[in-house]
């Protein structure tokens, strides 16, 4: 990847000489941020059910062996010993690290929704997509619908929404901020196309990570989203909502269609 020195005041370099707002690169962070405690929290939840496994089994061993073999019985604790030592670095380090986004405090305060709307897709638009090619089209069912939430924290959630979207779209597309309110709840939906080669371009301009947007073209679990997606669903369970990352609809590799949707109650509270 290819940095240039050069710039307006209060831009940052990021790749083949586009630069991005201090915003912008505090919201990069933001989400980096997240993806590392996401990346955590899934190798914290994925150890320990093989390391609770080997503990079980180590009892298992241990009934079946001699007792009067010592080289036995010390080869089951070892085991033991190896587990236990697995199991306090995952509470001592990855737990600990991850505590930062873990409890998130929120700044509540009511808000009308169409001006958040219209502030990051424009922010969006105006910056990654422009320099991309790529359209940030809003359609909106929205009126003077009020909700009760952090702002900031919203913004940033459906800015990574749009911003990944436009990075994952060809030159010429178009990414789709779908948005209403019902009587309770706030629903914002992202479509586009998604194309591995514009994701991975070294040559393209890119606001997020690269071993990121390589990780995002990697297979996923049932209803596990990509790494730098964290963020969004973070920010969404914290105010007692929830994001989920859709698989491509249409069945053909050229003009399928993903989704990324955001679902937020109109008075968002902290989930108990």
């Amino acid at each position: 990847m290819t940095t240039s020195s050069t710039g307006n005041a209060g831009e940052k370099p990021v790749a083949s000489g586009f630069a991005v707002s201090e915003r912008t690169a505090h919201l990069r962070a933001e989400a980096a941020l997240f993806m590392r405690d996401h990346v955590l929290s899934l190798v914290s939840h994925d150890l320990r059910g093989p390391l609770n496994a080997i503990h079980s089994w180590a009892y298992v061993l241990e009934r079946k062996l001699d007792a009067n073999d010592p080289n036995a019985q010390r080869a089951v604790t070892g085991i033991r010993n190896g587990v236990d030592q697995q199991v306090k670095l995952l509470e001592t380090i990855v737990d600990t690290t991850r505590a930062e986004t873990k409890s998130l405090a929120l700044a509540y305060a009511p808000f009308p929704l169409h001006p958040l709307l219209d502030e990051t897709a424009e922010e969006v638009r105006s910056g990654l997509g422009r320099a991309r090619g790529v359209e940030v089209a809003v359609d909106s069912q929205l009126a003077t619908e009020q909700l009760n939430g952090d702002r900031e924290r919203l913004a940033a959630a459906l800015w990574l929404m749009l911003t990944f979207a436009v990075e994952a779209s060809a030159e010429g597309a178009t990414v789709k901020l779908v948005t209403k309110a019902d009587t309770s709840v706030w629903h914002a939906s992202v479509a586009y196309e998604p194309n591995d080669a514009a994701l991975e371009d070294p040559s393209l301009p890119h606001v997020l990570e690269a071993f990121a947007r390589k990780q995002a073209r990697e297979p996923r679990e049932a209803k596990r989203i990509a790494w730098v997606l964290a963020l969004c669903k973070r920010i969404a369970e914290a105010h007692g909502g929830s994001f989920e990352q859709g698989e491509a609809t249409d069945s053909t590799a050229d003009g399928a269609t993903a989704t990324l949707a955001l679902r937020v109650p109109l008075s968002a509270t902290a989930p108990k």
